[in-house]
């Protein structure tokens, strides 16, 4: 499989080549993408867009660690825009993408822990 949203070099380096903390951030992160996708819907949805800045700062920070920086910089100017509430017709779109890119990431770190990692 081909990564094209995660960052395997990146990843290993921030767990400095130990395959079993490698296997925890990816767990962490799993876990995380759901909750934080539910949690800045619910805040869009009551227009409660300063939490909404600060979960995408929490999100940017975790799809950093994968080495996705095309999202994370995304998740920057979400963050800034969202904490001051400006460009509000683009915070749909923001998460949106927010899940579909980390949805495609989640497959990707799948491949990385039970396939290639177990073979190390």
């Amino acid at each position: 499989m081909e990564y094209k949203f995660i960052n395997t070099d990146y990843l290993n380096s921030v767990a400095d080549g130990d395959s079993g903390i490698v296997r925890e951030i990816v767990n962490m992160f799993t876990d995380q993408i759901i909750e934080i996708y539910n949690e800045m819907m619910t805040c869009f949805n009551k227009k409660d867009y300063h939490s909404l800045g600060l979960l995408a700062h929490k999100a940017k920070s975790s799809v950093a660690i994968m080495g996705m920086t095309d999202l994370a910089s995304m998740l920057k100017t979400f963050e800034l825009q969202a904490k001051e509430g400006k460009n509000s017709e683009s915070y749909r779109s923001y998460i949106e993408r927010y899940k579909t890119e980390t949805e495609e990431a989640a497959k990707e770190l799948d491949d990385l822990v039970n396939n290639r990692l177990n073979k190390n």
